[in-house]
C-alpha cells in the first residue's frame, strides 16, 4: 500500500512538473513574440510620426510647428493614459492572472 502511494505521489510530482513546463514555455513564447512586434511596431510609429510631423510642418511653412504639433498630440496621450492608469492596471493585472491560471 505504501508503495502505491509513493508511486501515486511520483507520478503526480511528474505530471505537475510538465504543466509547470509547459505554461512557462507557452508564456515565455508569448513574451518573446509580444516583444518583438512591440520593437517593430515601436519603429513603424517613431518613423511614421517623423514624417507626419514634417508634412504638418511643410503644410504651415515651418517644420517646427509640425513637430511641435506631434509633441502636443503625445502630451495629451499622455495625459489620458496618467488619468486612467488604475483601469489600466488592472485589466493587465486580470489578463495575466487569466493567462497563468488557464
Amino acid at each position: 500500500m505504501v508503495e502505491i502511494v509513493k508511486e501515486f505521489a511520483s507520478k503526480k510530482l511528474d505530471l505537475l512538473k510538465m504543466e509547470v513546463t509547459e505554461k512557462s514555455s507557452v508564456t515565455a513564447g508569448l513574451i518573446t513574440f509580444i516583444s518583438l512586434f512591440a520593437i517593430a511596431a515601436l519603429f513603424f510609429i517613431i518613423l511614421f510620426n517623423i514624417g507626419l510631423g514634417l508634412l504638418i510642418g511643410y503644410w504651415l511653412g515651418n517644420y517646427a510647428y509640425g513637430i511641435l504639433i506631434m509633441a502636443a498630440f503625445y502630451l495629451l496621450i499622455i495625459a489620458i493614459l496618467f488619468l486612467s492608469r488604475k483601469s489600466i492596471q488592472n485589466t493587465v493585472a486580470d489578463k495575466i492572472i487569466k493567462l497563468i491560471n488557464s
